[in-house]
């Protein structure tokens, strides 16, 4: 299944969520109704067994205000845990505990997670998620979030401490599997329909205390026995949850093993730390009191139940091993590996080596192969943004792993090639910027000459994990800079708003709490005005090489085949490209890969990428929500 197919399944996931949360309210709608039938039918009629039997009738007008306060009750619970949660993954990481880690960390168990997560993240094409601690000695992980932009990834420290390098890759390609393929999303929306459901016990819960202390009451009987029966349903309800969450996750731990070998290319790696957690100790459990709440979100399950298997989140470990390695013999070995010995297959290894070097080479490859690799990232994307990481020069990656440092590092990127414009931006930022950040600047600036094109993309990706760590107020200040200094010679070049439209795409979602529409209904053919506006952009970014920007937008309308107008964008506005781009995010998943395929078309027409270009693509990429990983020059 591959990327786009892995969105429409979540969409369509959401709609068995929806139906499964509502046949789940109406059971609680009928058990609600038989208590209530019961426990006033008891209460107003003594203890006569006669007459209580015969007080016990049904009755719907109650049985619909029955109905409607139990709905009301399960939404507006679910709701509210909702939106708690709205701030994003981060919400979830401070739900279970977590303590956010920084670069500048002396642990080396901290900085190893640190380096593997950066380098998966830049391998996938997405932010560089944030990285929290539990202080747990089980051996477990988590991803949560509302998208790739506002995603967060949580370990405890039993997997830091126990798990080798591969095998915490091996974790986190497993996490970074759920960030790409819309999992997350359902994630917190399952946190929130549990916490509904529950909603109910915690009210019997209250109902029953409340009747102890008020034994005078003649109601006080009915109330004891309504809140006795409320948290019986509290339980009733949690179960139907429990249900719901392993109907809707446990097959996507599968897909989830298989993404994280082929992003990785070590089975050993995932299929070790499986193994020790079998192994260990505390095996995977949490002491978190939550852990039971975010159980479907874990890399393994969070603790123990009589019931597991009926209602576990997670398939067996025996099962998932097996799965991971066929050649698996029962044993719970970490140390040995039990990938075959055999030779891969020529004609495979071939295949691999031949695509991934057309890819890191810029050579032109067809849209299909480099559309396979969005959301799919391999070993080879892997090994690539390790070198990058290692080349990009020291002083502007330690500023992307800090506050002051990013917001500088953004800063210097729009700084002008004139020395004049320059100037003025700078003392702009003299007056403006937040106290240290222009002195970070200055010192950024003077090294300016020795950073090449193709570091800016991935310390973009670097830097926002280090922004989201802004205020709000000092996030509006930084944004209201940057938009400042573009327009300070009067025109955006477009390498700056292919930046701008990245930067704030991703972090607008985290501090405006305003997650995309992951899943669009928009038909491609009623947007033929901004897929115009789109690959007029496309083509006319750069010196076209041997064709003329016509014929390379026609290459990009053929493979749409829409009957489609270039535009000079010299008359276009950025607020033009802004919201054709809005527009097309809300295409159907499905479509989407043909509109990137047309988009690769039209900037491969002359035969080569330039750097412009494949950072406007980037761009494109990043608002449609799809990751694409680096392609280099």
């Amino acid at each position: 299944m591959n990327f786009f197919e892995s969105q429409d399944t979540a969409r369509r996931n959401t709609g068995k969520l929806i139906l499964l949360f509502s046949l789940a309210i109406f059971s609680l709608i009928i058990v609600t109704n038989l208590l209530v039938m019961v426990v006033f039918g008891f209460a107003g009629s003594g203890i006569d067994s006669v007459s209580t039997t015969q007080a016990i009738t049904f009755n719907w007008e109650t049985f619909l205000w029955v109905g409607v306060a139990v709905t009301s009750v399960v939404l507006l619970g679910s709701l509210y845990k909702i939106s708690a949660l709205s701030g994003g993954g981060a919400r979830v990481a401070e739900m279970m505990n977590g303590r956010l880690l920084v670069q500048g960390t002396q642990d080396l168990q901290e900085r190893k997670i640190l380096n593997v997560v950066e380098e998966m993240a830049l391998a996938s094409g997405t932010p560089v998620p944030p990285v929290y601690l539990m202080e747990e000695s089980g051996i477990n992980a988590f991803a949560a979030g509302f998208s790739p932009s506002d995603a967060v990834i949580g370990i405890t420290r039993g997997a830091i401490k126990t798990l080798s390098r591969d095998q915490l890759q091996g974790v986190v390609a497993h996490e970074f599997s759920h960030i790409l393929h819309g999992d997350m999303r359902i994630n917190i929306r399952l946190i929130g329909v549990l916490h509904g459901i529950m909603v109910l016990g915690l009210i019997g819960y209250y109902l029953l205390r409340g009747g102890v202390y008020s034994r005078r009451s003649k109601e006080s009987g009915g109330i004891v026995f309504l809140g006795i029966g409320l948290v019986a349903i509290g339980f009733v309800g949690t179960f139907f949850g429990n249900l719901i969450k392993a109907a809707v996750s446990r097959q996507r731990e599968f897909l989830a093993d298989a993404s994280a070998v082929q992003f990785t290319r070590n089975p050993d790696g995932i299929g070790g730390a499986l193994m020790q957690i079998a192994t260990h100790s505390q095996h995977s459990y949490l002491d978190n009191p939550n852990a039971a709440e975010v159980s479907h979100a874990l890399f393994e399950e969070g603790r123990v139940s009589p019931l597991s298997g009926l209602y576990a989140t997670h398939p067996p470990l025996d099962k998932r091993i097996s799965a991971i390695l066929p050649n698996w013999d029962g044993e719970y070995v970490t140390n040995r590996s039990f990938t075959p010995e055999e030779p891969v297959k020529k004609e495979d290894s071939g295949t691999v080596q031949d695509n991934m070097s057309a890819i890191l080479t810029g050579s032109i490859l067809a849209g299909s192969s480099l559309l396979d690799q969005v959301g799919n990232p391999d070993a080879q994307h892997l090994k690539h943004a390790h070198e990058v990481l290692g080349r990009i020069p020291k002083s502007f990656l330690e500023a992307a792993h800090e506050p002051h440092g990013a917001r500088a590092l953004v800063y210097c990127l729009v700084l002008h090639g004139n020395e004049s414009t320059s100037q003025q931006q700078l003392d702009l930022l003299s007056r403006q910027a937040d106290d240290g950040v222009y002195d970070e600047l200055l010192k950024l600036e003077e090294k300016r000459d020795v950073l090449e094109a193709d570091f800016r993309l991935p310390l973009i990706s670097i830097a926002l994990s280090s922004l989201r760590q802004l205020s709000e107020n000092q996030y509006e200040l930084f944004k209201r800079n940057f938009n400042e200094l573009i327009l300070l010679d009067k025109k955006i070049s477009l390498m700056e708003w292919s930046l701008q439209k990245i930067i704030f795409h991703n972090l607008d979602q985290v501090f405006k709490h305003s997650p995309t529409m992951l899943f669009g209904k928009k038909n491609i053919r009623g947007c033929a005005d901004s897929v115009s506006i789109l690959f007029s952009l496309l083509v006319q970014s750069s010196e076209q090489d041997g064709i003329t920007a016509e014929q390379a937008f026609e290459k990009g309308s053929l493979e749409l085949d829409l009957n489609l107008d270039i535009r000079n964008v010299g008359t276009l506005g950025f607020e033009d490209f802004n919201s054709a781009l809005d527009e097309l995010a809300l295409i159907k998943p499905l479509q989407k890969p043909a509109l990137l395929k047309a988009c690769l078309a039209c900037i491969s027409a002359d035969g080569k990428f330039a750097a412009i270009e494949v950072e406007l693509l980037r761009a494109v990429s990043a608002t449609l929500d799809c990751p694409m990983p680096p392609i280099k020059l």
